[in-house]
Parts: C-alpha cells; structure tokens; sequence
C-alpha cells in the first residue's frame, strides 16, 4: 500500500468540517466532484499529517470525477493534541528593507508555513496576514484542542497602531489561536491574562509612541533641508541640458514621444519639465 493511500485511509477516519464529506469519502468540491487534495481542516485531524501543507486525493479515489459517498465508517474518538502548528508571519515596510532576518527566525522556530509581506504598516488591508490567520483558524476549527500559534519576529509586525494590536490580540485570544514573539520583553507565547496583558498594552503604546517620532523626525529633517535647498527623492532624469535640447527640439515641432524616446525618458516627464519652463 502506497503512503498516499495510507494518509488517505488517516483523513478518512473522520468527517470533512469544510465540505461535509462523511467518514469513508474522500473531500469534494463546489461543483461536487472528487477534490484533488483532503481539505486543510480534515487531514489536520490526523496527528501525523497535522504539519503537512497538502494531501492528494489518491487516484484510486478517482479526483475529478463526481463524487459518491464512500461506505460509512466509525468516526475515530478526537485524536490527542500533538506538537503545537505555528505559522509564522513575517512584514517590512518597503520594497528595499531587509526580510531574510525575519524568516531565518521563524524558520529557526519551526513554523509549518511562513507568510510574508512587503507593505507599509499603515496600510489597513495586509493580505498574507490575513491568510495566515484564516489557515490559523481552519486548524483551530479542526482539533480545538490542537495548540495553534501565530509567531512574529516582534510586536510591531503585527498592526498599525496600539488599539489594531489590542484588536487583534483579543481576536486571537478568543479563536483559541496564540501569539508568540521572538523578540522584546514578552519573547515567547504571549499569555494574555494577568500583568502579561497589562505589559503588552504598556508595549503597544510605546511601540505607537516610537513609530510616531520617528516619522516626526524625518519630516522635520526634510522641512530643515528644504529650508536650505536641499531637496529629498531621486535625482532629476531631466538636467539642464536635456531640457534645453528638448525644448529646442520642441519649438521646430517635434513630436514629444520622438523626443521623450530620444532622451531616453517617459513621455510624462517631458511633458512635465517642459510645462515647468515654460
């Protein structure tokens, strides 16, 4: 017997919490065929499958086709709690900082899946985290007795400001899913009851406070430079001496794709250099 079908036969112990497929069967899909793969909260069930990403369907399951019920089969008592599943979620601000030091972490911390990111905290919307979380919950829906953990490198990872951390740390807290950080003063699982919480809203705020001043400092420090001249962002793709050609070559009545080509700049540019000279 293949290792396919003998975590098959595992996943078809129990029932489906997602597609309701009954013990015996294999998963199925919208459309009511055979689905290629066991749903993620079924083959969680199984204690040795618990940490895989995905299970196939065996062909002798025949995925694809239309699904018929398998002959029912006594469903197996709640399997016991294993190893706790973390997933661990990773996120920088820009395109050009550093990510690789966040997933060497959460991968030293043995995290069954890392999301991650490159988005402003400041945006509301953070997909991977969101994914992170939904998988998070499928595990907990699963076996409710299975620790799940959410790990992040630090607490800063995780929100916008203050009251979006103490959102979403409740949120966790009541879907049964934990919070573990790597670093900082709370470093490990988080235990929100107690002084735990009391430090973690301490932390929070402080974390707020930092990232604000930070920010005030760096308008500040442009507003001064501005003062004297000194303007931040790229260089100008336009110097003095292409606009001059440009213009030039303008006035004859040229066209400005011929000369924004030539130039070797975008059309809006041109056409925004030459609206500033003019």
């Amino acid at each position: 017997m293949s290792t396919n079908t003998t975590s098959a036969d595992q996943v078809e112990r129990h029932p489906c919490p997602k597609c309701e497929a009954p013990a015996g069967s294999s998963c199925r899909t919208t459309m009511g065929k055979v689905a290629a793969n066991y749903h993620t909260g079924r083959f969680a069930l199984v204690p040795a499958l618990k940490a895989e990403l995905a299970v196939k369907t065996p062909v002798d399951r025949s995925p694809g086709k239309p699904w018929v019920a398998g002959e029912m089969v006594p469903v197996v008592s709640e399997a016991i709690p294993g190893a706790a599943i973390r997933l661990g979620y990773a996120r920088c601000s820009t395109v050009g900082q550093e990510l690789q030091s966040q997933l060497d972490m959460l991968a030293r911390a043995d995290c069954t899946r890392v999301f991650s990111e490159k988005i402003s905290t400041r945006v509301k919307e953070r997909p991977e985290l969101e994914k992170a979380l939904t998988l998070a919950r499928e595990f907990k829906a699963a076996a409710p007795n299975q620790p799940v953990i959410l790990t992040v490198v630090e607490m800063k990872r995780l929100a916008r400001n203050a009251a979006e951390l103490m959102t979403l740390s409740s949120t966790l807290q009541k879907d049964g899913i934990q919070l573990e950080l790597l670093s900082g003063p709370l470093q490990g699982v988080y235990d929100p009851n107690g002084v735990g919480a009391i430090v973690f809203a301490v932390l929070a705020v402080a974390a707020e406070v930092e990232r604000e001043g930070i920010r005030e400092k760096t308008l500040e420090g442009l507003d001064t430079a501005a003062r004297k001249g000194n303007h931040g962002g790229r260089p100008s793709v336009v110097d003095d001496y292409k606009l001059a050609v440009a213009r030039a070559r303008h006035a004859k009545g040229e066209s400005v794709t011929a000369i924004a080509k030539a130039l070797g700049i975008s059309r809006a540019t041109l056409y925004r250099h030459i609206g500033e000279s003019a």
